[in-house]
This record gives structure tokens, C-alpha cells and sequence, in this order.
């Protein structure tokens, strides 16, 4: 996959290692927006600082970019969509959930009166359309690796009607639907309409739609007055800035001139000063993470022990405290610590250099030097000095080659000799079952598998096996135990893996908006909030 193809994906890296708030509890109807925020009235226009571009891809089936991904839940609707916290299922464009969720068919009619933001109602041949491009080989779209084990096809049954059939009974799917955001054909079936998608073009029949797009500046927008759906908008207008660099992030929210009621990513240092200065500072544990990606056609990076040997290297407990000021914990799964499904796995890396040594001394490495490079997040940037002392000190002289995402991938593009990679990610921003968070990353023919070089080896067959086995088994226990053994080879193997699981912070203005709750993947949400009337 090139990096103009990796582009159309996400920008992934740097923007899915955001943890932030989604702002809850407070739904009601269109009337209950404010008229100016002034003399008693309620906040009319919500400005939010995102401390991630707003200029990667904004096509939902492509997408992994923290902003974009936030900004289409309030733009765009599934059939079904879910709370920001609990992720339990709700209906968005169809009128009910399942009735059965251990059906290999799933009937959904569509609500009555809905509409794009163009005017144009809503129909069946929009969420064909949008399904036939989901599960479309050719295309490869992000979601398909969501979806494609499970869904058989979509099919019209009449005007108002749709059916999913399943190539097995699949529970999960109901929470999964969200992932489908429904598109309109008749914008996105034009010609190079794809590409404008890209670049910014949106438009939904959520509650609010875009109005203006400035690519490493802000998105805007508005409430959509022909929404009729069950998350009406708390606000009239809505300015959200894209702002990177920590400083600037945490200025645009802090002081008597604070511009923003909320802002994302806030950096460790700031959070007694927020908090003096009454702001409200929290953040939400889950699968954000650091992780090392190594390239196993570059040697030795093939050898499993090479592999295990630097991950055992790494004092953790360094990392977490200087790092992460605490924020952390030392992986022991794939998957963090608050999933359901976790527990410790057969491999667990845990500080310890003398076996590192050992390690390399089965290998027979005895010269080995690494160039990591790395994306540029500043949390992400503040535990790398650590992995470098830890490799130094085994006899592994490192350097450090932090830099901004897109060059990142540019390089890994341009020469694949690529030793190992230091980046973030976090697949909760999909959702939260474990088959879809492995999926993420090890899907075979995914992007990930093929900047590993590792999607051909017998073990990784032997994953992809028991991933398949475990998203087609229907007993509970039996399943997860097929996803526990998928979860101990994808340790053993240590190709793709977390080094910590990281809390990182969002700050809001009580006196400006309530009900804020702190969730464990990127970006806002605001379809549930309410704003503080002075």
C-alpha cells in the first residue's frame, strides 16, 4: 500500500492515539439550543480544540483520523449507532434494533422522514450503496476488515426495507453497525466524488452538517433543522480547531481569554494548572496505547527472539513514571487491562535485561544497531528517550528519529529497509470486542500486515485461523478461549505490539458545559451534552 493509499485511510497513527471526552446526558429537543449565550441564554456556538489534523481522510469507510471519525458520528448515521460510553446499540436510521440477535437475518426499516443535508430523502439504494462499497474486495476499504468475516450481502425488500444476512450468527454485529455510516448515493456515487470525500466533503442526515472545511485550521458547523432522529444537537453552531502543538492546545482553553470550552490531549504537565484554574480535567482507561512495530523482512528482525528480546529490554515501570507522569500501565495482553475480555497473556514483557541479553545470545545477534523512528505525539515523544536507554543498556545502541506522520509513512513507503517503528493507535475508537480490535491490526492483506512483512509466515496463518474460528464460534466460553489462543500467539510473536496502555486527558469548562464523560478512544462527542445556562 502506498502512502497516497495510507493517506485515504486515516493519516492512522498519530490521530487514533487520542483519548477524549464525549460530552453526555443532557439530550433535548431542538428547542432547548440557545439563542447567543449572552443575558441568560445558553452557549450557542461550542468551540472544541482537537489536538489532531483535520486534514486526513473524511470518507467513513476509510477513515481512521481521531477528527474526522469524531466529526462524522454527528454528522453521518448508521443504522444503528451507539452510546459514546457504553457502546450499547441504539436505533439511528432504522426505527428498531433486532429483535433477535442470534439471526443469520437482520430486517431494518428505515425512519420515516429522513433526510440529507442536501434535502434529499434518505433510501434503501443509499444503504446498498453504502454496503456494496463496504464489502467491496476491489476497493479494500477499512471497514471491510470489520465486516467482512461475518456479512454475507445486504438486500432490498422494499422501499423502506433492507435485510443483512450473515454468513453465521453474529451478536456482535449490532454495536459493529455504527462503523457503516450511511452515505448518499447521490453525491458519493458521482464521478471523483470518492476523492472529494477525501479531502473533506460531508454530507450526512445526522444532526449536524458541515459548513466549512479548512484543512490544518477548523471545521464548522451547524445544526441540520431536518434532523428528526433520537440525538438531537445541544448547539446552534459548532467551531471545532485543529490545534497539534500542546501549548497552544491547552492556551486556547486556559486564562480569562479562553476561547474553547474543551480540548483534548492535555498534556500531563498542565493538569494542576487546569484544574486551579476550575477547569474540570479527567480522562478514561481503554486501548490507547504505545506501540513497536517491527519489520520482519529486514534481519533479524525475523527472529521471534530478536523480537522478544527488545520488548523484555524496555523498562516500563521508567517509561510509565517519567513518560506518562503515571498515566500508564505496562501491557500484559494485546488488549488493555478494562477490556472484558483481557487477561494476562502466555507472553508478558516485563523488565528484565538479563533475559533480553539471553535472548539476542540465542540468536546469535551480536551487532545490532537501531534507528527507531517514530511519530511525532508529544506523550509518544516523552517515552522515548526510555526505550532508547533500555536498548543502549543491552548493548543495542539506538537512535531516535521522531517526525510527523505522513513523512513517516513517506519513508516506510520509499525504502522498505525499515528497521522498527514507535507509534500510537487506538481501536476503540471502532468499537470495543476483541475480534474487532485484533482486526485493526491484523487483518490478512490490511495495512498494518503489510509494513510488518509478516502476513506470510506459518504463524501468521495459524492467527488468522483461529481469529476466523473464533468470530464463527457461537458458544460464549469456547469463543473466548479461541480468542485467548489468538491473543497468546499475537504476543509470542510480538510483530505489532503494545508496550503500554496510556490515559490521556480531556478539560472542560463546567461553567459552560455539563455532563462530560470521559471516554477511551479519540475525539468529542457532543450529541448528548447540555450546555450551562448563567
Amino acid at each position: 500500500m502506498d502512502r497516497r493509499s495510507f493517506l485515504r485511510l486515516s493519516g492512522a497513527l498519530g490521530a487514533a492515539g487520542a483519548l477524549t471526552a464525549s460530552l453526555g446526558a443532557c439530550t433535548g429537543p431542538p428547542s432547548t439550543i440557545g439563542t447567543g449565550g449572552r443575558g441568560g441564554a445558553a452557549l450557542d456556538t461550542l468551540t472544541a480544540v482537537i489536538g489532531y489534523g483535520n486534514d486526513q481522510s473524511w470518507d467513513p469507510t476509510q477513515t481512521a483520523s481521531a477528527f474526522s471519525m469524531a466529526a462524522n458520528h454527528h454528522i453521518y448515521e448508521g443504522l444503528l449507532d451507539t452510546d459514546p460510553i457504553t457502546r450499547a446499540p441504539y436505533p439511528a436510521l432504522a426505527t428498531a434494533l433486532p429483535a433477535d440477535l442470534t439471526a443469520t437475518t437482520w430486517t431494518f426499516t428505515l425512519r420515516d422522514g429522513a433526510t440529507w443535508h442536501d434535502g434529499e430523502p434518505v433510501t434503501v439504494e443509499d444503504v446498498l450503496f453504502t454496503f456494496d462499497r463496504v464489502l467491496d474486495p476491489e476497493v479494500n476499504t477499512l471497514a471491510r476488515s470489520f465486516f467482512a468475516s461475518w456479512l454475507e450481502g445486504v438486500r432490498a425488500v422494499d422501499e423502506r426495507t433492507v435485510e443483512l444476512d450473515f454468513r453465521f450468527p453474529f451478536p456482535d454485529a449490532a454495536p459493529r453497525l455504527t462503523i457503516a455510516k450511511i452515505m448518499p448515493r447521490h453525491v458519493f456515487g458521482e464521478e471523483g466524488a470518492w476523492d472529494r470525500a477525501t479531502g473533506g466533503l460531508a454530507v450526512g442526515s445526522g444532526p449536524y452538517r458541515q459548513t466549512a472545511h479548512h484543512p490544518k485550521s477548523n471545521t464548522t458547523f451547524e445544526a441540520f433543522e431536518g434532523y428528526n432522529g433520537p440525538r438531537h444537537p445541544a448547539f446552534r453552531a459548532m467551531n471545532w480547531r485543529s490545534v497539534v502543538e500542546a501549548a497552544p492546545r491547552v492556551a486556547a482553553i486556559s486564562g480569562n481569554s479562553a476561547e474553547a470550552q474543551i480540548a483534548e490531549n492535555i498534556p500531563y504537565a498542565n493538569v494542576a494548572q487546569l484544574r486551579d484554574e476550575g477547569l474540570q480535567v479527567e480522562g478514561g482507561a481503554g486501548m490507547n496505547h504505545l506501540f513497536l512495530m517491527f519489520n520482519t523482512e529486514n534481519p533479524p528482525f525475523d527472529d521471534v527472539r530478536v523480537r522478544q528480546a527488545l520488548l523484555h529490554a524496555i523498562d516500563t515501570e521508567q517509561l510509565i513514571e517519567v513518560g506518562l507522569k503515571g498515566y500508564g500501565r505496562a501491557a500484559t495482553s494485546f488488549l488493555d487491562e478494562n477490556n472484558p475480555a483481557h487477561r494476562p497473556a502466555a507472553t508478558v514483557y516485563r523488565h528484565d535485561p538479563d533475559r533480553a541479553r539471553q535472548l539476542l545470545d540465542e540468536a546469535g545477534v551480536t551487532d545490532l544497531s537501531i534507528n527507531l523512528m517514530a511519530v511525532n505525539v508529544s506523550w509518544a515523544v516523552d517515552c522515548l528517550p526510555t526505550i532508547k536507554e533500555s536498548w543502549d543498556a543491552i548493548g543495542v545502541p539506538t537512535t531516535l528519529e521522531p517526525q510527523e506522520t505522513s513523512a513517516l509513512f513517506t519513508k516506510m513507503d520509499q525504502d522498505r529497509a525499515y528497521q522498527a517503528v514507535a507509534a500510537v493507535s487506538n481501536p476503540n475508537q471502532f468499537g470495543l470486542d476483541a475480534d474487532l480490535i485484533l482486526r485493526y491490526n491484523y487483518t490478512r492483506g490490511g495495512l498494518w500486515m503489510s509494513y510488518t512483512g509478516w502476513e506470510g509466515s506459518e504463524a501468521a496463518d495459524e492467527l488468522f485461523a483461529l481469529m476466523d474460528r473464533a468470530t464463527e464460534e457461537s458458544e460464549p466460553e469456547a469463543r473466548l478461549q479461541l480468542t485467548h489462543q489468538a491473543l497468546d500467539l499475537v504476543a509470542e510473536q510480538a510483530v505489532l505490539y503494545p508496550v503500554v496502555h496510556n490515559e490521556l486527558l480531556t478539560a472542560w469548562n463546567p461553567r459552560a458545559i455539563t455532563g462530560v464523560r470521559a471516554q477511551p478512544y479519540p475525539g468529542i462527542n457532543v450529541l448528548q451534552t447540555g450546555a450551562v445556562v448563567s
